[in-house]
């Protein structure tokens, strides 16, 4: 039960807590779905069943109790071209795909890789998100019909003027206000709930004259109905859905994952990352069976749940069920709530979520990682948050490969029988290889070398040749060549070179590489 009711049980303080959060989450989560199905090129309702039913599965079997998850920007994004070229139904037939992909890779444990993900990575990834929560916002301060709404759901159009900025301005502000206060005065509701709340009965007494969810669209609709996708099962349409669908798994899993790591942070969790990818799977599938656009994780809404103590899946199943609801029943209540209030909210939610401690970070880290730190921001913003957080785990392992590569070094001294042992520090790979052949001298060295990897690492297969070069070099000027030290599997490996002589028995205390220690209970080594 602890998933579900955390420490201590569900007392009625924590399980209003939890209603109220979800509520919330709720009522963030409409504009932001219609906008993201906009953005996709389906109707609002596509994007409101995805929001509900991956929603309430992740909920159900997530990885984080905490997760929110519906419709987002990213994902829409690519979802564009496929929808404008083919229609309808190969989206909903390419979001079944999307979500067995994203099954297997729960199943074979796929999630784990996302810890190669470094921390300045997820710094410009949190940045990066933070400010295209803010652009999205943008589109609610522009006349109603002249934005047109671009990816990440920014939208570009004529701005609003007059009295009609300046209210806006100062409903935003409100909400903002209130937000921050709340909680200082009570905590009994949810403070971005208030805001919601008060701003709206202000607007709807006074009949002040700004945006409201229903200018968006209507969300009004019946419960989602079973639908197999009306695509010809054939292998044309595999060859047209599979592309599209291994991005959008890959976006999903890699936004959905970051997502459970960060809040991970806030709620003191860890693990999971292989449950949530199942979860995410599952929960596509079937929202491709019930005409929904698909989703993964959504950052902005999770952050609501947490800062508004959501912190188990009922706040989740709540947040959906609410979400049916608002479509089935409340539709014309909720079409009256001003964009304006919800607007504070996700720039509350942008002011929480900017990690504004790394601009002191950035002048205090290596060059390496400030750079890295403002690249995944900037491609963030400017492309999607997958592709943003690829470039900077390919950026920092390339520049983690190339400082390696400078730290191959060697100390020389002769054995008092005459031989030349070469003690090799830092890491053998493909990096190093070159500079560890030029740490040799086969011409002037004695008949007998001795090359000692107690303090270096064999890595790969240009290790393992740059070492054979060596030894061709030496047996080629008729010296031996000895190696000591090696892990077993290079050990294993470097025997059927036949050329090169591999010594340990003269080494009684042959503890090496930490796999070796792990497996035989060898604890220690050189």
């Amino acid at each position: 039960m602890e998933q579900w009711t955390g420490e201590g049980g569900l007392s009625a303080a924590r399980l209003r807590i939890e209603l109220l959060s979800g509520l919330t989450v709720a009522l963030a989560l409409v504009p932001e779905a219609v906008a993201f199905a906009f953005v996709a090129g389906v109707h609002p309702l596509v994007g409101l069943y995805a929001a509900f039913l991956v929603g309430l599965i992740t909920a159900l079997i997530g990885g984080r109790p905490g997760m929110i998850s519906g419709a987002t920007g990213a994902l829409a994004v690519v979802m564009v071209a496929l929808v404008a070229e083919h229609g309808v139904e190969y989206l909903f037939a390419t979001v079944v795909l999307m979500g067995i992909l994203q099954i297997g890779a729960g199943v074979f444990k796929l999630g784990k890789f996302i810890r190669l993900v470094p921390h300045p990575v997820m710094l410009g990834f949190v940045n990066g998100l933070a400010i295209v929560i803010f652009l999205a916002q943008l589109g609610q301060f522009q006349v109603p019909g002249s934005a047109e709404v671009t990816g990440h759901g920014i939208a570009h159009g004529e701005w609003l003027s007059g009295m009609a900025m300046v209210t806006m301005l100062g409903l935003v502000g409100l909400t903002m206000a209130i937000i921050y206060l709340m909680p200082k005065v009570t905590n009994v509701i949810p403070a971005p709930l208030a805001g919601i709340g008060i701003v709206a009965i202000l607007v709807i007494v006074l009949g002040i004259d700004v945006p409201r969810v229903g200018d968006m669209a209507s969300i009004q609709g019946g419960l989602p109905q079973w639908h197999v996708p009306m695509v010809p099962f054939t292998f044309e349409t595999f060859k047209i859905i599979l592309p599209y669908s291994l991005i959008l798994a890959a976006i999903g899993l890699i936004e959905s994952l970051l997502t459970l790591n960060l809040v991970g942070e806030i709620t003191g969790k860890r693990g999971g990352a292989s449950q949530e990818c199942v979860a995410q799977g599952v929960a596509n599938t079937v929202t491709g069976f019930f005409g929904g656009m698909g989703g993964c994780a959504m950052i902005g809404q999770s952050m609501i749940n947490v800062k508004s103590g959501g912190r188990t899946r009922i706040a989740g199943v709540a947040a959906a069920l609410f979400l049916l609801v608002f479509i089935l029943f409340a539709a014309p209540l909720i079409e009256q709530i001003p964009l304006a209030a919800l607007v504070g909210v996700m720039f509350m939610v942008v002011i929480g979520t900017f990690a504004w401690n790394s601009f002191n970070i950035l002048r205090k880290v290596p060059g390496t990682d400030a750079f890295v730190i403002i690249l995944v921001t900037v491609v963030t913003v400017m492309t999607d948050l997958a592709t943003a957080v690829v470039v900077g785990v390919i950026v920092s392992a390339l520049a983690y490969a190339w400082q390696n590569a400078t730290r191959i070094r060697a100390r020389a001294h002769e054995t008092p029988e005459g031989a030349k042992v070469y003690a090799i520090r830092g890491p053998l790979f493909f990096g190093s290889a070159e500079a560890f052949g030029e740490l040799f001298t086969p011409e002037t060295d004695p008949s007998l070398v001795i090359v000692d990897f107690a303090e270096s690492r064999v890595a790969d297969q240009s290790a393992l040749a740059a070492i054979e070069a060596l030894a061709d070099k030496y047996e080629k000027a008729g010296k031996a060549l000895q190696l000591r030290h090696l892990s077993p599997d290079c050990h294993q490996l470097l025997s059927k070179a036949g050329s090169l002589m591999i010594d340990s028995d003269d080494d009684p205390d042959y503890e090496i590489a930490a796999d070796y220690g792990v497996r035989t209970g060898v604890i220690g080594g050189h």
